[in-house]
Order: structure tokens, then C-alpha cells, then sequence
């Protein structure tokens, strides 16, 4: 039996149904559960929500004195246009390793990448989408982004060619929800920017398959057509009754260049707000270190190097941001060492960017693999000289060398 039941009402054992109100207000990013946490509880509390509807057949039930009816617990939540009232940060992810995150981050993006491609299978057979259904993804990733960044974050770049539409959603989310955290937002914008990036490229379910999966270089014409999907994404969110206005500007704007030469609108550095500003950083990163059809994958540490030389493309200091909060040496970086040796990186040391944690698997002198010998470059055991490609010396995959599988 659902109930509406005020918040201060609200104790451990009730089954949650449904929160009422803005979905943007909401502090749990999922519906239908059980609260059993007292941290929970106590961010319910702190919320601006103001009721719940509980399921007293499933949990537990108040007292028939402070019983109302639940005249709407069947509609959709959907965003609204209210400016965003930061979220209380009760209750923060522990913090794990590298090693221990992988296969957790593993499994949300295999499960998120099912449900990605659902969503734009769905949009392309002219479907609406409904944000509550997407909204538990993007609490995941943000999760797992906050036990550790880089993670998720260096597992999903690797994609197949097949799967790089739906994985890019995946990617830009994590990318955003970590930026939006290294630029010191509040966790309601946290929440928005994860949102924003994994829908910022739903028009894409309105180009021709043909187009998007062609192995070769786009002519003039077919990256016109192309260059039509942050309209059409907007107009597809619009349909879906999905009016978040970080959702929507970072969807129509993330193509938008500080210099006043990007697409659709040709927008100065002043007319683009921070969120599509970071789109745009975390559009083009995850877009560069990926395979395409059409062209291979940059080293991470080659693509931050590159991006920071584009001039008028980004905003600085949004882009010095990211860069902190991934590392100079994202983790699955290829870098020559002083020694001679080719070495990936494994870890991040926080107290020395410059510094990480390395694999050295090659030895460029003899061009030859070496037995693999973990380094931690913080304690002098090597140096880094520059960033490498592991094609570039005819190595093939070293992905096993730092990642465990996403399948």
C-alpha cells in the first residue's frame, strides 16, 4: 500500500517508493529500497525534499494518525528549471585503491553500456526517454568516481569500435562528475554535470548509422549532417520532458569553442556557460584517447599534451582543472624513462603528479620486452623524459599491463 509520508515521519525500515518534488533535489539517485542506513536517513533529512511515498507492504508503516493518500506516486519525476539548491554531503564514499575499484568499475560499466545502448535504440525507434531511468547510471558512476577516479575513468576508454557511441555517454559522465568535483561544485551540480554528460551526445541517435560507423574520414557533406546533432539532441530531451537547463546547454553547446568558432551557434567565450565549457574538455578527451572508425586511439598523456597546445578550442583554466584531477600520466599512459625503458602507468602518487607509480615493460636500447618491474617513480627509482605511443615501437595491446577486463 503506498503512503505519503512527511519526512520527519520517516524512520529506518520504511520501504521507499517514491521522493517527491524535483528530481534535482533529490539526495539518493535511486527509488525502491529499503532505508536501512542512518547516514541516509539523515541525508532524507537535510534534503530540501519534503515528502516521501512509502510502500507499507514492503517496509515498515506509521501509524494511521500520520497517514495521507499518495494521490500522484504514480507519475514520473522529471526535471524542472529551478535553480539547483546544493546538496548536504552527509555521508562521502570511502575512499579505495586503483586495484580495488577496477572490478566494481567493471561491472557498472558493462551494466550502464546495456542500458545506454537500450536508451538510444529506444530514441531511435522515436521512443521518449524518462530521466529517472537514467539517473541511477549516473549515480553509479559518480560512486565509483568518488572511491576512485581513475578507475572507471581509464577502464572505459577501452571501447570497441561497435560499442564507442554508448561508452562515450559512459566516459563523459565519469569525466564530468570528476571535473565538476575538482572545480569544488556543490554536489547538486555534481549531480547535474554527471547527468549532462551521459546525455550529451543523444542526438546521435538521429544520424544515420552509415555516418557514424564509417570506417573512412567524413566528407564535407556527411560531417554537416553530423555537425546537426546537438540540435537534434536538444529536441530530443525537450520531447522527453527533460528541461534541466545544464542538461540541455551542455547537449546543445559542447561543440562551442572559447574562440568563437565552434557549432552550432559560433558562441563567444563569455556566451558559454561553465558546464559546456567542461563538455567540451571532456568531449573531445574521451573522443581523442578512443579508437574510431576512422582514425586509432592517442596515448592519454600524448592527448592532454595536444589539447593543451589547441589554442582558442578551450577554456584554460576548466582545462588545467581536468588535468588535475586525472593526472599529467592518466593512468594507462605510456612514458620513456630516463633508462631507456618504456613504462606504463599504474598508479597516480598524489603528493607528485610527475611522479606515478609505472610498469616498465621494454627496453627501447635493445628493443626488446624486459621482465615487468613495477617502479614508484616518487621514491627516485626512475624519470620520466617524455610520453610515448607503444604503436609507434610496434608493441601491439598493453592494456593487460594496467586493466582488467570490461566484458
Amino acid at each position: 500500500m503506498l503512503k505519503t509520508v512527511l519526512v520527519k515521519d520517516v524512520c529506518l525500515g520504511m520501504y521507499i517508493h517514491e521522493l517527491k518534488g524535483a528530481w534535482i533535489d533529490h539526495p539518493f539517485w535511486r527509488t525502491h529500497f529499503v532505508l536501512k542506513d542512518p547516514a541516509d536517513l539523515q541525508k532524507l533529512q537535510e534534503s530540501p525534499v519534503r515528502e516521501v511515498v512509502i510502500d507499507a507492504s514492503l517496509g515498515l508503516d506509521l501509524a494511521p494518525a500520520d497517514i495521507k493518500p499518495a494521490p500522484d506516486s504514480d507519475k514520473t519525476i522529471t526535471s524542472t528549471n529551478e535553480a539547483p539548491k546544493p546538496l548536504p554531503s552527509s555521508r562521502k564514499s570511502k575512499q579505495v585503491t586503483f586495484e580495488e575499484e577496477q572490478a566494481q568499475a567493471a561491472k557498472i560499466i558493462a551494466s550502464s553500456r546495456h542500458e545506454i545502448e537500450s536508451m538510444f535504440s529506444d530514441l531511435r525507434l522515436g521512443k521518449t526517454i524518462a530521466v529517472n531511468s537514467v539517473l541511477p547510471i549516473v549515480e553509479e558512476i559518480s560512486e565509483s568516481v568518488t572511491r576512485n577516479i581513475h578507475a572507471l575513468v581509464s577502464l572505459v576508454r577501452l571501447k570497441t569500435i561497435d560499442d564507442c557511441t554508448y561508452m562515450h555517454s559512459i566516459a563523459v559522465c565519469a569525466l564530468m562528475t570528476a571535473l565538476a568535483r575538482a572545480l569544488g561544485l556543490s554536489e547538486a551540480e555534481v549531480r547535474q554535470a554527471g547527468l549532462a554528460g551521459l546525455m550529451h551526445d543523444v542526438g546521435k541517435a538521429a544520424i544515420p548509422l552509415e555516418i557514424l560507423n564509417k570506417p573512412g574520414a567524413l566528407s564535407e557533406q556527411e560531417f554537416e549532417v553530423v555537425r546537426h546533432h546537438p540540435r537534434l539532441g536538444h529536441h530530443l530531451l525537450m520531447e522527453a520532458s527533460i528541461t534541466d537547463p545544464v542538461t540541455l546547454d551542455v547537449c546543445l553547446h559542447h561543440h562551442e569553442k572559447v574562440d568563437g568558432s565552434g557549432y552550432p551557434e559560433k558562441l563567444g567565450a563569455d556566451q558559454i556557460s561553465l558546464f559546456a565549457k567542461m563538455g567540451a574538455v571532456c568531449d573531445v578527451y574521451d573522443a581523442v584517447t578512443s579508437t574510431r572508425p576512422y582514425k586509432p586511439a592517442w596515448e592519454p598523456g600524448i592527448a592532454l599534451k595536444r589539447m593543451a597546445s589547441w589554442e582558442g578550442h578551450f577554456d584554460m583554466n576548466i582545462f588545467k582543472a581536468f588535468v588535475r584531477s586525472l593526472g599529467i600520466y592518466p593512468i594507462g599512459t605510456v612514458v620513456i624513462l630516463k633508462s631507456g625503458h618504456l613504462a606504463v602507468v599504474v598508479r597516480q602518487n598524489s603528493a607528485s603528479l610527475l611522479k606515478p607509480v609505472v610498469k616498465a615493460f621494454f627496453s627501447t636500447k635493445s628493443k626488446l620486452h624486459i621482465p615487468v618491474d613495477e617502479l614508484d617513480l616518487s621514491k627516485g627509482m626512475d624519470e620520466i623524459v617524455g610520453n610515448e605511443s607503444a604503436e609507434t615501437w610496434g608493441l601491439g595491446n598493453i592494456d593487460h599491463l594496467w586493466a582488467i577486463s570490461t566484458k
